[in-house]
């Protein structure tokens, strides 16, 4: 029953009355009028009302009687009553009328009838209190209403919309959680009619409904959030044509008066797709015009609202909308947005990816490129997003993110910013406890996120000292949890241990003696508190509490806090017990816990919640506390490395083999005695380690050995039982046992035991007498014992020794040949296929360097013969007979052994001084070895003695011959090694402040004389004219000037700029009296080309780039150049072998026979030509003095020494220079000699031994033009003739004076 049909007039029936003239009120009911009470006005307005309730449309004549009475309901009196029983007992009765009447309502002016809708939606709002008494009756009124459909009535009113948004506005605002289902339902009933049934919705009626979905709204009334919903859902056909409309005047056309909800486009849109995507059919094309959009503000929006709609976890739209989605995409427009110019909008979008990865894994790929694009924004906090982005969805679950994206993470850990990094760290950490500790995802997701602990410890790599402290941080918090039980703890730190890469073993390593070191010089700050005080007491603490600050995060901030902390600990003699006791070697995990929160609680302020100085302090606790490591932890892993040793512990669970976690094992032992020996001191822990001795793993028993050497000192007195099963085991490993157990037995003798003296000779007689060079396989062993006891010892054994050196090692051993070398042409061999008695030769030159070490004097000129002995092996390539018996691989091998032990001697002072310039140049050249495997391991150890300070200052210009490498990684690890060993340099005299005493032998700048010097007597710089000589001198020059001048620290360019102009005023001390040696050090004219001449006067030669040194190759004029790898410049120390040309594995004897005569030595990994030196003669330059001929005399191995022998045809003899030889200075330019060490620079097309990464294009760098463009005088330099000599030494003679190398 409705009203959906129009109705008639009705003029006729309000003419009809009763009989007698009035109005006729159903039985019992007396006139109702306004001169009777309100009470009786109520009573009978009950009764009419049951009346109407119970009439029906059939009651004909009912309807005619009581006709009048409904037109008297609907006047004012009524409908303007004041009292609210009244007016709902009349709306009750005109919503019967409107249902009896119907289809044809009583009332025909469309003003009443507006007034009666009016008066009907006002007493609705007495719904909104269903615990009032005439709650049923408001209830009836509404379900009258909505049954009868009685508003349509409405549609013919020309104002019917006022009445609608009346009614719209009243229902939701009276809604509310206490109604049940039936009154909502009924509300839709009725809303609904009038949405589906009307000719269409107008725009104020639509925000009537559009107005609860605003948040602000929603939060407000849910219930009227949930009623709209409803509502849109069920007219969803007929309102969609509406909103569409709206959306396209406040979007396309931007008319934004249309309605005061324009400012909400956006989150009603939001709203409307999660209630029904299809209201938004219509809507969606236009979003794509708002991207387009101009103003980044605009843009912002849009795309906050679209990721929302794509990233809600109900939606579905990326997958039934396609297109919409691929148009979402930057192929298209939305994805785009990951690219947009705006900061925010690119923020939004990253966003808009964490949640859709969470809640669309499907739709990651089409997100992972642009997720890496952001990755590298230049905008930190964007990179800081992309970050949580991956973490938080791989923290929900790890597949939902793939290898590519966890890949981005990883390259964040790098990142220049600390915030950006910090969080890359810290969610990569999450991650493993998630799921490689606590396995919450098995196997399968451990396995994925497995190389997270290695990646994590590589970071202790880096320089910043904050890296380092979250490595710290992680390490005992989320690798092996500090806060676990002391089994679990070890167990968890063993198997960490067993399955770490190398680098990152080594690593963990330094982290844990960083942390003892830091630890030691907190307890000598301690020391120094007992201390009186003194001057020199308050100068030692004072370096001291900067070295502290410098391991502390911002060492400036740091160094003020660590003061006032010293402050404090020598005002309170609690607080320093109490460090003592966290410091001491004995403290306990738990102690140190109980530790730190003592003195952090003594420290804190209440008054000051965030207390920088604590926070400071609490950084030095935690990086000193032993945390991890005590007695019972060491325990614990002695009794899994047992488990492990018997089969019975879970290493195949845990996806480490038994072998490896025993070997591992030691190895985590073996690091930890250097930092925690009191820790092992047990009778249980040297039995299970005297079972590791007898184990035939080598590898075990060597570690085993030293874990003894470290912790044992007090065995002897505390364990006797240990030392007497002990001692035997040792004596046997030092006799035979492998080389390193021999070593690390001979030291565990000397360091545990007080008769070490009876226990060395016990060892070294019948090694002495039983040596034969025969059987060189049985050689090796003693000789490194028999070496490390004279080192050790040297007041018992050096004598003996001496005659064992004299008689054997050098007559019997090193100047004999028992066997001939296999002829392969490789120039380096595996430590597998070196033959004995070649080994046995290299550990012989190691027992003459350790001999001497021991005995540090040279009263017997021991020395003097050794190094003799030493340079005549490189001058003669290793083949120290000349036999050629020996193969190229073996010479290799003993031409490292010769040129490390020079190396080796020098960092003792007594034989530095001894070294002539002639063996320290020839001990240099080896950097520039034909073999690359010789020069990478002699770098290494070059490097590593510098970085120590135990070589003098010259030995760093060795680094500068690195130019003439021709493998790009070899260059750019020199270039990285220089740059370390300068800022260690400048460090230690900023926070040694006795070091400017010894500023000549410390400062990095004084390394450029002897860098000259070194270059002046380089073997290939025979002719100062020759313009491609000169052009390889620049180079190695500005090698080494380059990276010194990155920073110009103390005016240091303008220092080295006169001190170039000085050392061109002097001459040689190696040759004084020689004019055409000293031609280039004292002229005034350009006898050299003048970029060459710049170079030397202002130390910067033409603009290059920062790595231009190490990229540009060495060409000669009329030679094809040598054409380098193009890889990006390494900032790593790592040693890179470029790869071997797979067409050179399988040469012919006739290929190889073929290079021997084009002067080509075939490098498994680098084919080289062989150097070629000039004569040299033995001078030192290194001293404050010229040596005199005897001294010369005395230096020289033979007349040819120094001489490097070029390779000629099969079977020639070598040809010997003499070195009274001279140039004429006249004639054509001399040819060019073959390199050790250095790629030729022209060879033939043919050439079967170029390396396939050395033969790449450069695409990188810098392109330097040739010689002829750079200067003028770049041409005349090659033609240009020297001026007579005796008129050279004229012009110098005012000015002249001699280069002093070693003050």
């Amino acid at each position: 029953m409705d009203f959906t049909a129009q109705p008639k007039p009705a003029t006729a029936l309000c003419g009809v009355v009763s009989a007698d003239g009035k109005i006729a009120y159903p039985p019992g009911v007396k006139e109702i009028t306004d001169k009777i009470t309100t009470d009786e006005m109520i009573k009978r307005l009950k009764m009419v009302v049951k009346t109407f309730m119970d009439m029906d449309q059939d009651s004909e004549d009912e309807k005619q009687q009581y006709l009048p009475l409904a037109l008297h309901l609907a006047s004012e009196f009524f409908l303007r009553n004041p009292n609210k029983d009244v007016r709902l007992l009349v709306a009750c009765c005109l919503a019967d009328i409107f249902r009896i009447y119907a289809p044809e309502a009583p009332y025909t002016s469309h003003d009443k009838l507006k007034d009666i809708f009016l008066f009907i939606t006002r007493q609705l709002k007495g719904l909104e209190d269903t615990k009032s008494p005439q709650f049923n009756r408001y209830f009836y009124l509404l379900e009258n209403l909505a049954w009868v459909k009685s508003y349509n009535i409405c549609f013919e009113l020309e104002d019917c919309n006022e009445i609608f948004i009346q009614l719209f506005r009243t229902l939701f605002s009276v809604i509310n959680n206490s109604h049940n289902k039936k009154v909502q339902m009924h509300m839709l009933d009725l809303m609904s009619s009038i949405i589906m049934e009307g000719d269409g919705v107008t725009q104020e009626l639509l925000d009537s409904i559009l107005i609860n979905l605003i948040p602000a709204h929603k939060n407000l009334n849910k219930q009227s959030f949930d009623l709209a919903k409803v509502l849109l859902k069920r007219t969803v056909q007929t309102i969609e044509a509406c909103i569409a409309n709206f959306f396209n005047q406040v979007l396309v056309l931007g008319r934004s008066s249309v309605s005061d909800l324009s400012e909400h486009v956006f989150d009603l849109i939001q709203e409307l797709f999660a209630i029904d995507p299809h209201l938004l059919l219509s809507v969606m094309p236009q979003l794509e015009f708002k991207l387009k959009s101009n103003d980044g503000e605009e843009r912002l929006a849009v795309v906050r609202l679209l990721a929302k709609l794509f990233g809600s976890k109900d939606s579905d739209l990326a997958t039934q909308n396609r297109p919409l989605w691929q148009c979402f995409l930057g192929r298209n427009l939305f994805l785009c947005r990951f690219n947009d110019i705006h900061v925010p909008v690119r923020l939004e979008s990253v966003k808009f990816a964490s949640h859709c990865l969470m809640n669309h894994p499907d739709l990651a790929k089409d997100l992972t490129e642009y997720l890496k694009v952001r990755s590298h924004d230049p905008e930190e906090a964007i990179r800081h997003d992309v970050i949580v982005t991956i973490i938080t969805a791989a923290k929900r679950d790890l597949a939902l993110v793939n290898d590519q994206l966890l890949g981005f993470v990883r390259e964040r850990t790098l990142d220049k910013r600390w915030r950006v990094r910090k969080e890359a760290m810290m969610g990569l950490a999450q991650l493993y406890k998630k799921y490689c500790l606590h396995g919450e995802a098995g196997k399968e997701a451990a396995e994925k996120v497995s190389w997270i602990k290695d990646k994590l410890l590589h970071i202790y790599y880096q320089n910043s000292i904050d890296d380092k402290l979250l490595v710290e941080k992680i390490f005992a918090q989320y690798l092996v949890p500090h806060n676990l039980e002391t089994e679990e703890r070890m167990k968890c730190l063993y198997y960490l241990y067993a399955s770490l890469d190398p680098n990152a073993v080594k690593a963990l390593n330094e982290m844990w003696k960083c942390q003892n070191m830091l630890r030691s010089h907190v307890r000598e700050l301690l020391d120094l508190h007992k201390q009186p005080t003194s001057e020199a007491n308050c100068s030692a603490m004072f370096g001291k509490l900067m070295t502290i600050a410098k391991n502390l995060p911002d060492p400036g901030k740091a160094q003020d806090f660590v003061k006032k902390f010293n402050q404090v600990l020598g005002d309170d003699e609690k607080l320093r017990s109490q460090l003592e006791l966290l410091i001491s070697p004995t403290c306990s995990c738990k102690q140190a816990d109980i530790c730190v929160r003592e003195i952090a609680r003594k420290l804190a302020n209440p008054k000051q919640p965030t207390n920088p100085f604590l926070e400071m302090v609490k950084f030095l606790l935690e990086r000193i506390a032993p945390v991890h490591i005590d007695s019972e932890a060491i325990s614990a892993l002695v009794k899994l490395m047992n488990k492990s040793i018997e089969g019975t512990a879970d290493d195949e669970e845990e996806g480490v083999s038994p072998d490896t976690a025993i070997r591992s094992g030691l190895e985590l032992l073996k690091v930890l005695s250097f930092t925690h020996p009191t820790s092992f001191h047990s009778a249980e822990t040297y039995e299970s380690l005297l079972q590791c001795l007898r184990m035939e793993d080598d590898k075990v028993a060597e570690a085993a050995i030293q874990i003894f050497r470290n912790t044992g000192h007090k065995i002897e007195t505390d364990l006797p039982q240990i030392r007497s099963t002990l001692i035997p085991i040792l004596h046997q490993k030092a006799k035979r046992g492998t080389p390193h157990q021999a070593k690390q037995a001979v030291h565990c003798i000397h360091a545990i035991f007080t008769n070490k003296e009876v226990q060395l000779a016990q060892i070294f007689e019948p090694l002495s007498r039983s040596l034969n060079a025969d059987v060189p396989e049985q050689l090796i062993t003693p000789l490194v014992s028999l070496g490390h006891i004279s080192m050790l010892a040297p007041d018992q054994f050096a004598s003996p020794m001496k005659s064992v050196v004299a008689n054997f090692i050098v007559k019997d051993l090193l100047m004999n040949d028992r066997s001939t070398g296999e002829k392969n042409g490789k120039l380096w061999s595996p430590d597998e296929e070196v033959s004995p008695e070649v080994l046995a030769k290299v550990q012989a030159i190691k027992l003459l360097v350790r001999w001497l070490l021991g005995m540090k004097n040279n009263q017997s000129k021991s020395a003097n013969s050794t190094l003799r002995l030493l340079s005549a092996m490189l001058v003669s390539e290793g083949d120290l007979t000349e036999q050629k018996r020996i193969s190229k691989s073996d010479m290799s091998r003993l031409r490292l052994a010769a040129g490390s032990a020079i190396m080796k001697l020098a960092q003792e002072p007594c034989y530095h001084e001894i070294i002539t310039p002639e063996q320290f140049q020839l001990c240099a050249l080896v950097i520039n070895d034909e073999c690359y495997q010789v020069r990478q391991i002699f770098a290494q150890k070059l490097h590593k003695a510098l970085v120590k300070l135990l070589l003098p200052l010259e030995y760093m210009a060795i680094f500068a011959l690195c130019a003439k490498d021709p493998v790009k990684e070899r260059r750019a690890h020199a270039r990285q090694c220089l740059l370390k060993n300068i800022s260690i340099r400048r460090e230690y005299i900023k926070q040694n402040p006795m070091a400017t005493e010894k500023l000549l032998s410390l400062l990095p700048e004084y390394v450029v004389p002897y860098m000259i010097h070194l270059l002046a007597h380089d073997p290939d710089f025979t002719r100062s004219q020759d313009v491609d000589q000169l052009r390889d001198i620049k180079e190695c020059l500005w090698f080494m000037l380059e990276v010194l001048m990155t920073k110009n620290e103390n005016n240091s360019h303008a220092f080295m700029k006169k001190m170039a102009e000085n050392i061109k005023l002097t001459r040689d001390a190696q040759s004084p009296d020689e004019s055409k040696t000293n031609e280039d050090f004292c002229n005034d004219k350009s006898y050299i080309s003048e970029e060459t001449r710049v170079l030397l006067l202002t130390g910067k030669p033409k603009p290059a780039g920062v790595l231009g040194a190490v990229n540009k190759p060495l060409s000669a004029t009329g030679r094809k150049p040598y054409v380098r790898s193009t890889g990006t410049e390494t900032g790593s120390n790592i040693n890179v072998n470029s790869e071997l040309n797979p067409s050179t594995g399988n040469r012919s004897r006739e290929q190889s026979s073929e290079a021997a005569e084009t002067g080509v030595s075939e490098n498994e990994e680098n084919p080289v030509r062989i150097i070629s030196v000039t004569p040299v003669k033995n001078i030192d330059p290194v001293k404050n003095k010229e040596i005199n001929s005897d001294q010369a005399t005395q230096g020289n191995i033979s007349s040819d020494r120094g001489k490097k022998r070029t390779v000629t045809a099969a079977g020639a003899e070598n040809i010997q220079q003499k070195t009274d030889e001279k140039v004429d200075e006249s004639g054509p330019p001399a040819p060019s000699k073959p390199r050790r060490g250095r790629r030729p620079k022209s060879e033939s097309q043919g050439n079967a031994t170029k390396n396939d990464d050395l033969n790449k294009p450069i695409n990188k760098g810098r392109k330097r033009a040739a010689v002829g463009q750079e200067s003028p005088g770049g041409l005349e330099a090659g033609n240009a003739k020297a001026p007579k000599l005796q008129d050279l030494a004229k012009k110098a003679a005012p000015a002249e004076r001699q280069i002093d190398l070693q003050r």
